[in-house]
């Protein structure tokens, strides 16, 4: 690989890691004001085009988010550790952003933890009264998280393989040297 396209690739791996932590980051800051967000949501469904059955879904967590606010808020706690972990998840990418190859293993478990909110979905959604098409919603994040996942990959694997040719290239001179 020339150098003009490995620093391409790296630019590349870089901008769609900073991608996905903005995300994660964003994702983990919207779980602190939950009340807050499920009268907008709330809100904004009422004023949209909305299925009714979605509708009532949204109604029924603004409610549920509101009254165990008032009874019981303790419980919130529950999800600031959920924002405190996206928050921390998006800090192990610090060492894919300053080390791809080394640090690509960091990439493959996060592959996994999207693979693994499927399951998750389908197996605790009914267990929590999650209507199915919510589940699906649930189960996108998974999926649209490993699209830039996969890219970054795809572009770790040719970072690798430019690595592995500059490092084959200099062996048979020091292996020429060392035959005799």
């Amino acid at each position: 690989m020339a150098d003009g396209t490995e620093a391409r690739t790296l630019r590349t791996v870089r901008r769609w890691l900073w991608i996905f932590i903005v995300c994660l980051v964003l994702s983990g800051l919207t779980a602190f004001p939950l009340r807050l967000e499920t009268g907008w949501l709330t809100s904004a469904a009422e004023h949209a085009p909305t299925p009714p059955a979605a509708l009532a879904w949204i109604e029924r967590i603004r409610t549920g988010v509101a009254e165990t606010d008032d009874r019981y808020p303790f419980l919130a706690y529950g999800t600031d550790w959920l924002a405190f972990a996206h928050l921390v998840i998006a800090g192990a990418f610090w060492g894919p952003l300053r080390d791809p190859v080394r640090n690509v293993w960091v990439i493959q478990w996060a592959l996994g933890a999207c693979a693994g909110i499927l399951p998750l979905a389908l197996i605790c959604g009914p267990l929590r009264d999650i209507p199915l098409y919510w589940r699906f919603v649930d189960m996108s994040f998974g999926v649209v998280g490993a699209v830039p996942l996969l890219i970054v990959l795809r572009g770790i694997r040719r970072l690798e393989a430019a690595q592995a040719t500059a490092q084959a290239t200099d062996i048979p001179w020091r292996a020429a040297g060392s035959l005799h």
